[in-house]
């Protein structure tokens, strides 16, 4: 196990930064594979802007 320092990494080891990097490998593989029509950029950013105008008013 290798420790990595926080200025170089967010992650505490190597082995962790790894599985991170295997996860998200994972996550882009199956999306570029999904055929299924993804969520048009309009509609993203009106869900993002909700989240924020609520988070405000909190």
């Amino acid at each position: 196990m290798t420790k990595l320092s926080p200025i170089e990494s967010e992650f505490a080891t190597s082995e962790e930064a790894e599985a991170h990097d295997a996860w998200v490998r994972v996550k882009v593989e199956a999306r570029l594979a999904d055929n299924a029509p993804g969520i048009p950029h309009e509609e993203v950013m009106a869900r993002m802007q909700g989240i924020i105008d609520r988070r405000q008013r909190d």
